[in-house]
């Protein structure tokens, strides 16, 4: 595992977190007719870190090489946001199936190869709906490409209408570093994904699982803390403490990571 360096006493303060962002097409520009690439990231991501006491950061997709590595030398915890794209499965070794959804290149490969460098450096590592499914696929995991025609049996999990009130409960496993963050057995989450984690990565432990058995969360036992969650805590941080827990242990993590 890779040594960091040592920051100085004023960035401890307030941990610096990057913040993966999507790319998006921009309005075509005054001089012509092509648009201009956008990087875009919702509010509510910076907003919960902001509320936590950290300073989030958006990260350039486009980074690679050198300056992914200056990145990863220089914030103090990395948060992979969700977003509506699938992780190609040759990614995992499968072959793709007529269920999956569009998938974004170069975002996939700015988030798997930043991920593996917060993992080499022991940062603080916070995925989020498809940024969980990441962590999974970096430490060697595998997906359900499409959780309606692979696991029949499942409850509905694309319910983006509850996206900001919650559309089911899960079961939270005991001994986890979740357990210990929301304090409850059993918590409501909000429920937007059509894939999910079928095999957990090296030293990955599920930690929060749904009735009908569809994995809701993962955690390294190898790391302080790499935390994946199938929700969006973003959304519900508002209304529920529990939700805002989740922030608030991630940045304080983060700023113990910067000691």
């Amino acid at each position: 595992m890779k040594k960091r360096k040592t920051k100085s006493p004023s960035r401890n303060e307030a941990p610096l977190i990057g913040i993966t962002p999507d790319r998006a097409a921009g309005r075509p520009g005054v001089s012509g007719n092509q648009a201009e690439p956008l990087l875009v990231l919702q509010e509510r991501y910076t907003r919960a870190i902001q509320e936590a006491g950290g300073v989030p950061l958006i990260l350039p997709i486009g980074a690679s090489g050198a300056a992914l590595r200056r990145i990863a030398d220089s914030v103090d915890g990395i948060l992979v946001s969700g977003g509506n794209f699938d992780i190609h499965p040759r990614l995992y070794g499968e072959e793709p199936t007529e269920a999956l959804g569009q998938v974004k290149e170069e975002r996939t490969r700015f988030e798997l190869e930043l991920i593996s460098l917060a993992l080499e450096r022991d940062l603080p590592l916070l995925g989020v709906c498809g940024g969980a499914q990441a962590i999974n696929v970096v430490l060697g995991g595998s997906l359900y490409q499409d959780i309606a025609r692979q696991i029949p049996a499942a409850a509905e999990h694309q319910q983006g209408a509850l996206k900001e009130r919650g559309g089911h409960k899960i079961r939270i496993h005991d001994g986890t570093l979740l357990k210990k963050i929301v304090g409850r057995q059993d918590i409501e989450v909000n429920t937007t994904h059509h894939q999910a984690v079928k095999r957990p990565g090296r030293g990955l432990i599920v930690n929060a699982s749904a009735a009908d058995g569809v994995i809701e969360g993962i955690e390294s036992k190898d790391h302080p803390f790499v935390l994946g969650v199938q929700w969006h805590p973003e959304f519900l941080s508002g209304r529920d403490a529990r939700q805002r827990n989740i922030f608030a242990s991630f940045v304080r993590a983060c700023k113990e990571s910067g000691k």
